[in-house]
């Protein structure tokens, strides 16, 4: 089972892997162990610098370091710079900051299923981006949305945080029976 970089935000990766495989013709061994790399280690630098755990950093540190793992990775495959694949992450990263997790009865299939489709969009929009952007005129470096993703997540209240005590999980109920 692939957890890319957790349970919660596990399609994100594989939905840009896909889409690089399809429509970029991406289907060779060495292009996909480059994307899985790539994609590793940019959760290392967020894992590093921040967290990948919503219990820690809600939804962003989730979805928005999934979504950056993925546009680093399609934007180096894609013959992206150094410098492109940090601002494709960047990108990915940035409109993800400040997302809660709020799990609707505590469980992953509302809102974390739409939230994986939306950072695999996400993720390939930022790589098309910095494909085609340089990078020297960026305004924000990749340093600074992880520095503001940890401060974000060190001032989100805890009920924001994998708790299913605030957001979205409290306003829906919903009531399952016993396993």
């Amino acid at each position: 089972m692939v957890t890319a970089p957790t349970n919660g935000a596990a399609g994100v990766i594989p939905a840009v892997l896909q889409y690089f495989i399809i429509f970029c013709d991406g289907w060779m061994q060495d292009k996909i162990i480059q994307f899985m790399a790539v994609a590793a280690e940019m959760g290392s630098i967020f894992k590093k610098g921040a967290t990948l755990s919503a219990a820690m950093g809600g939804c962003q540190a989730e979805i928005g370091v999934s979504s950056a793992m993925a546009a680093a990775a399609l934007t180096e495959c894609m013959g992206g710079t150094q410098k492109q694949v940090l601002m494709a992450a960047e990108i990915a990263m940035e409109h993800h900051l400040g997302l809660t997790c709020d799990p609707i009865g505590g469980l992953v299939q509302i809102p974390c299923i739409e939230r994986n489709t939306m950072g695999a969009v996400k993720a390939i929009t930022a790589s098309q981006l910095a494909l085609q952007s340089t990078p020297d005129f960026a305004k924000v470096s990749l340093d600074a949305v992880i520095k503001t993703m940890w401060n974000t997540a060190k001032d989100m209240d805890n009920k924001y945080k994998e708790t299913s005590d605030g957001g979205l999980a409290i306003q829906i109920p919903l009531s399952l029976s016993e396993c």
